[in-house]
């Protein structure tokens, strides 16, 4: 790394962030599933951007719901099987020009499995180690300062309801404590799939417990409704 740093114009600048698989509901009650991997978490709160003509988007926009299955590793296979279908039917032309195809049945395309969820309407992938459902709280037009891209991307603040996690993952003795040492997350790196290694280093946050971060809408998520009641 001793080189000096050049100016570069990478088209995309997808560093690094975990695989999500977001279900929702069709119009007719069927479920979307979409994998995407512009996500990232605040307290019980996730921020993603999704393109405004995507089944998933539409979808959301109408039921305000939708539930965050994160793959693992293992769940790879099942991803890419998703990578490159869509639920919009016809296929939009900026997806049609990148190779997507129409499908309706992603979840038996994927060879996953649904299962009801507790508070949302969307089912939860089985399959995936992590599944959080979730509402719409906020949505948010990006790139309104452009003229070319206007109207093509946005993107939703949503708040989780319920979390459930496989117990092969979580700490020993600990049903709110997730493993980082056991969870092993499906990474997006420019287009590319990846896994994460063992800890590098110690680190200094890790001394801080992890209740003191917690927000409001934990509390508030167990009086969610049940709508499989």
């Amino acid at each position: 790394m001793n080189a000096p740093h050049i100016v570069s114009e990478p088209s995309i600048l997808y560093f690094g962030t975990p695989v999500v698989l977001i279900s929702t509901v069709n119009e007719d009650g069927s479920a979307n599933l979409a994998p995407m991997s512009s996500a990232f978490w605040l307290g019980w709160r996730c921020i993603l951007g999704l393109n405004a003509l995507s089944k998933t988007t539409l979808n959301m926009i109408r039921t305000g719901q939708c539930v965050l299955n994160l793959p693992s590793v293992d769940n790879v296979a099942a991803v890419n099987r998703l990578a490159c279908l869509t639920g919009s039917n016809p296929v939009p032309a900026g997806k049609l020009a990148r190779g997507y195809t129409y499908e309706k049945r992603k979840f038996e395309t994927a060879g996953l499995t649904p299962v009801p969820s507790l508070t949302v309407a969307p089912p939860r992938v089985l399959e995936c180690p992590v599944q959080m459902e979730a509402v719409v709280a906020a949505k948010h037009d990006l790139m309104e300062d452009d003229d070319v891209t206007r109207g093509r991307i946005v993107s939703f603040e949503v708040r989780v309801t319920r979390v459930h996690t496989h117990p092969d993952i979580m700490m020993d003795g600990l049903p709110n404590r997730v493993d980082p040492d056991k969870w092993r997350p499906l990474i997006m790196s420019f287009q590319r799939y990846y896994g994460v290694g063992d800890e590098v280093h110690d680190s200094t946050l890790a001394r801080i417990p992890e209740e003191l971060y917690r927000m409001p809408d934990i509390a508030r998520s167990r009086t969610a409704e049940l709508v499989n009641s």
